[in-house]
């Protein structure tokens, strides 16, 4: 079983900047990926941004050049950090963890971003 914890959500005005974090705790073995997710209202979730054991990183276009995901093995800890955010960015945050045997996401952390 692998528990997430994410933090660092908040409301923050357009242009400005955030960083999420993701800490994993419990049965943690061979972490394939690890990645941010993000649901607005009335719509479906959606990939934000991912990287992979081997490093690399995938990001959606809406938020390439803008977000910047890293992780610390050492601490079983995903961040996401955030520059020009915009109105459009606001939704619940969600972190994922993938491995050889689990698939597990953390509660959720809002980020509203007013123009």
């Amino acid at each position: 079983q692998v528990q997430l914890v994410e933090s660092g959500g908040g409301l923050v005005q357009a242009g400005g900047s955030l960083r999420l974090s993701c800490a994993a705790s419990g049965s943690i073995f061979s972490i394939y990926a690890m990645g941010w997710y993000r649901q607005a209202p009335g719509k479906q979730r959606e990939l934000v941004a991912t990287v992979t054991s081997g490093g690399n990183t995938n990001y959606a276009d809406s938020v390439k050049g803008r977000f910047t995901i890293s992780r610390d093995n050492a601490k079983n800890t995903v961040y996401l950090q955030m520059n020009s955010l915009k109105p459009e960015d606001t939704a619940v945050y969600y972190c994922r963890f993938t491995g050889w045997n689990y698939d597990s996401w953390g509660q959720g952390t809002q980020l509203t971003v007013s123009s």
